[in-house]
């Protein structure tokens, strides 16, 4: 895999020398702030505070995996001719470093998600890990924007980087960041409250578990066939049974899945039971319906919302 990366990298950044790096400069033929993303939050977060003032563009084409990604050479054009480019700074995105190395990037900012937050070691509960400046991220949960708390942090470093790039409007994007801000710290409260209102603090998950930043924010308890994100496809055996017997023993209503799941292992579970299977949408990425719709992360946390309180009572 590294070495078919490396290969296509290669033939890549030879079509980009040929091309005398013009392709991309048309879709960017205004005064805008140019800002690149690579995943759905970052996405949402920097149109929530640039507003008409920056093109931003989203690289992960919809219900696409990161870890499937690969750039086009538009896209590397693209990250190259940008005002600021925001990445997850994970494993799950090996192909960034390749390109930043490759490419002159001393005129666009880059923003890694994982460097402005507290990690939490993955398949770890314990957040107790500083995280100051650039680090090695292998160890790290990489999905930080599943706390709304978290959201909060990192719309604030774009605010700051689209201030820097253009002062002139600084009063707008603050406006836009106080506006939004207002927003997810009313999802917050709304997460907190569902939660101590609930009649109990454990879910279930007949799926991977890209939620640890969301259940340790919230002091929830989990359950997940997988406690990781990683390539595993099946559950063992005993694992299914553990769930079952959880869901049954715990009278668990909800059993939740993920957006673009097979919904395999949360259909075996509620057979067996007979939970309801529900959706939480980890934002990670969307439908080219909802992206089409210009459906929002905080529209997506507020149908995660419903679906919680469902599921603590």
């Amino acid at each position: 895999m590294k070495r078919l990366l490396s290969i296509f990298m290669a033939i890549s950044f030879l079509c980009i020398f040929l091309s005398g790096c013009n392709i991309g400069k048309a879709q960017l033929d205004n005064d805008k702030i140019s800002i690149v993303t690579t995943i759905f939050p970052s996405y949402d977060f920097a149109r929530q505070i640039a507003g008409d003032k920056a093109d931003v563009q989203l690289l992960l084409k919809a219900g696409e995996e990161s870890h499937a990604f690969e750039p086009t050479v538009n896209d590397i054009l693209a990250i190259k001719n940008s005002d600021i480019f925001i990445c997850i700074g994970s494993l799950s995105e090996v192909w960034v470093d390749k390109v930043l190395e490759s490419i002159d990037t001393s005129k666009t900012r880059v923003i890694q998600l994982m460097d402005n937050v507290e990690l939490i070691v993955d398949g770890d509960e314990d957040h107790g890990h500083d995280h100051e400046g650039t680090h090695n991220h292998s160890e790290y949960d990489e999905h930080v924007w599943t706390s709304p708390l978290n959201a909060i942090t990192i719309v604030g470093v774009i605010n700051e980087t689209l201030i820097e790039i253009d002062k002139e409007n600084k009063e707008f994007y603050n406006e836009n960041y106080n506006n939004y801000v207002e927003k997810l710290e009313d999802l917050d409260k709304r997460f907190r409250g569902i939660v101590d209102n609930g009649k109990r603090n454990l879910i279930v998950f007949g799926d991977k578990y890209p939620l640890k930043y969301f259940s340790k924010e919230y002091n929830l308890e989990y359950r997940a066939a997988f406690t990781s994100c990683g390539t595993e496809t099946e559950p063992g055996p005993q694992t299914l049974v553990n769930l079952i017997n959880e869901v049954k023993i715990e009278n668990i209503p909800i059993v939740f899945y993920l957006e673009f799941s097979s919904q395999k292992i949360a259909d075996t579970i509620c057979e067996s039971t007979g939970a309801k299977k529900v959706q939480f949408h980890s934002c990670h990425n969307v439908s080219d319906e909802d992206l089409n719709k210009g459906v929002t992360y905080i529209q997506l946390m507020e149908s995660n919302a419903i679906s919680l309180e469902e599921a603590l009572n």
